[in-house]
């Protein structure tokens, strides 16, 4: 018992400093070293010691680098015109949908999701141009937002993820796995994203209004063409992995050299772009890195305190059935989510929820999907939710207003979970397939 008073302890420490605007990565530090100074007595130079070399393990790992790749990948897609082609492209073969091109933003937001790696680049990519599009025609602002703030998610979900490469780091699992277990459940919540368009459109036909001439097959044939470029990318990326041809890192890489060029082919690459996109990668990854090496410490400094065996114990002993273990890890899940982000998310709590789940028989390739399927609703979670500031920029709109709008799909995402609950191989599947058993 005196374990789990320790453990909640901490978390309250953790959000009390994010809530006074102290770093993510300092505030894991200050927690790991007070507990580790105060609770057994250990001394600082004893944790100087330990903090040196698990720093650089941390930090150094070949399969961290896929992480730098494909940031910069999308952020120099983020300063192209991808977004532009994207919109142009999926117009003409959405027309006849109904909602018509409010499923712009789902295929576009599920596209762009499998080159970027980044919810937040996605949301900002896709949202720049289709927004103001959508409001010009007469198109429902709510349902518009909405379909952003849940599809813009997809960018954690659907591989590559800067997430699952964080996760298979510290859960030791095949990241290539990992990849292949997110195409099937991203497909099937894009999938849930478009029939909930398909039923408001039916319901309420007002909220995407017929405004465009019906598209001849030239449009149609111009709209392959400007989905060209991103196809490409795809195929690239994914392709290396899933062939076996490349390691998720090495994809990166090709990646990004295939950005560069189509970049440049297309004239959308100058110096200003290459320089702006690479001090935004080397930030955004610096940031990961740091938290990477304070979560690491955490876990070590838990691990000394005994927190996550005793924790298992404790709740192993409640005797919970997977189904009410899966029930309280969601909810724990939402409730960090609503002031935590991804990364801290998954390298805060996995030291104490991977022996759990390993415990009741959970395949850590399917809790992987779970965690990130949970991420993905910290990020329309207010009051600290990316994707929701990022929406409010957009748009101008007010916070409150924009976690309205994003709130069906919150609620799509939970009936997701519930999906995969039940039928795990939607996970499960394509890895086997790919790699085997």
């Amino acid at each position: 018992m005196e374990s789990l008073y320790i453990a909640f302890a901490i978390l309250i420490l953790i959000v009390t400093f994010l809530g006074l605007g102290v770093w993510v990565f300092a505030a894991l530090l200050l927690v790991s070293t007070a507990g580790l100074a105060l609770l057994i007595d250990m001394p600082l130079f004893r944790i100087g010691t330990i903090m040196g070399p698990l720093a650089l393990r941390s930090a150094t790992g070949w399969e961290l680098s896929a992480i730098p790749m494909f940031v910069w990948m999308g952020e120099i897609m983020l300063r192209t015109d991808i977004s532009d082609r994207l919109f142009r492209g999926l117009a003409p073969f959405t027309h006849h949908l109904p909602g018509r091109l409010l499923h712009t933003n789902v295929i576009g937001s599920a596209l762009f999701a499998a080159v970027s790696g980044s919810s937040a680049a996605t949301t900002t990519t896709v949202g720049k141009i289709t927004i103001a599009e959508l409001s010009r025609r007469g198109y429902s602002m709510p349902l518009a937002i909405g379909t952003l703030a849940g599809a813009g998610s997809l960018g954690l979900l659907i591989p590559p993820s800067v997430v699952m490469i964080v996760y298979g780091v510290l859960a030791e699992v095949s990241i290539s796995r990992l990849f292949a277990a997110g195409v099937v459940p991203g497909v099937m919540l894009a999938g849930l994203y478009g029939t909930y368009v398909l039923i408001a459109a039916l319901m309420r036909p007002e909220v995407a209004p017929s405004t465009e001439a019906a598209p001849r097959l030239r449009d149609l044939a111009r709209g392959a063409v400007d989905l060209f470029p991103i196809g490409a990318l795809i195929f690239v990326v994914l392709g290396a992995i899933y062939s076996g041809i490349a390691t998720p890192s090495e994809a990166a890489a090709v990646g990004v050299v295939a950005t560069l060029l189509l970049s440049a082919l297309t004239r959308q690459l100058s110096w200003r772009a290459f320089r702006d996109s690479l001090r935004a990668a080397v930030h955004t990854s610096c940031m990961i890195a740091m938290i990477l090496i304070a979560a690491a410490f955490l876990s070590t400094a838990m691990g000394f305190l005994h927190v996550p065996q005793d924790v298992a114990r404790a709740i192993s002993g409640l005797n919970l059935s997977p189904g009410q273990l899966i029930l309280v890890l969601a909810v724990f899940y939402i409730l960090l989510g609503m002031f935590l982000e991804g990364v801290s998310i998954t390298v805060m709590s996995l030291p104490i929820t991977l022996p759990l789940v390993l415990a009741a028989g959970f395949d850590p390739i399917w809790f992987g999907i779970f965690l990130v399927i949970m991420v993905e609703m910290a990020q329309i979670t207010p009051p600290i939710g990316f994707n929701l500031f990022i929406l409010q920029s957009l748009t101008g709109r007010s916070i409150m207003s924009v976690a309205l709008a994003a709130l069906p799909f919150f609620a799509i995402m939970c009936l997701s979970v519930l999906i995969l609950f039940l039928f795990p191989t939607i996970a499960l599947w394509l890895p086997t397939l790919l790699f085997g058993s």
